[in-house]
């Protein structure tokens, strides 16, 4: 059976990263875009970040390009805007499909493990899933959701 920390991803330097480095984290996982409405919501995303990163929390980003082409930079861009816009230090990956034949693999499997309103799909940008620290998807959140309103399930999950 694959679970989470089977994957691996590309960093958006171009790098891979094994999610196994994070066994043992709590991991907030969220689909991202720069031109986006709910793009203001990396400030909270940083900010948990920042508050919970001490205590067991990773904020892993996902940019992707698949609703209303509201990524349209390359990694670089997206690194540039990230970093100078909204501080961003948590870390962030090469733009990735969420939905459809060519959906990354650790989408389809969150999503085959947190199904929403749309079933399997991610609905917009900002969807978010928190990954236990024994890596079970405990909550899948919409977009309309603010990172500041998950810090409860965030502070439920924490390592001890």
């Amino acid at each position: 059976m694959t679970g989470i920390y089977d994957f691996e991803a590309t960093t958006i330097d171009g790098g891979t990263q094994s999610l196994a480095a994070y066994e043992g984290k709590a991991l907030l996982i969220a689909n991202v875009a720069s031109k986006c409405g709910f793009t203001p919501q990396y400030e909270g995303l940083e900010r948990l970040y920042d508050t919970y990163a001490d205590r067991g929390l990773v904020v892993l980003g996902f940019p992707c390009d698949q609703f209303g082409h509201q990524e349209p930079g390359d990694e670089e861009q997206i690194a540039e805007f990230c970093s100078l816009t909204y501080g961003v230090t948590f870390p962030m990956f090469a733009k990735v499909d969420v939905n459809g034949r060519k959906a990354h693999p650790l989408y389809r499997w969150l999503t085959a493990q947190k199904r929403g309103l749309l079933g399997g799909c991610i609905a917009w940008n900002f969807t978010k899933f928190l990954v236990s620290p024994g890596g079970q998807v405990v909550g899948r959140y919409a977009p309309t959701k603010s990172p500041e309103s998950l810090v409860a399930d965030i502070e439920a999950v924490l390592p001890t």
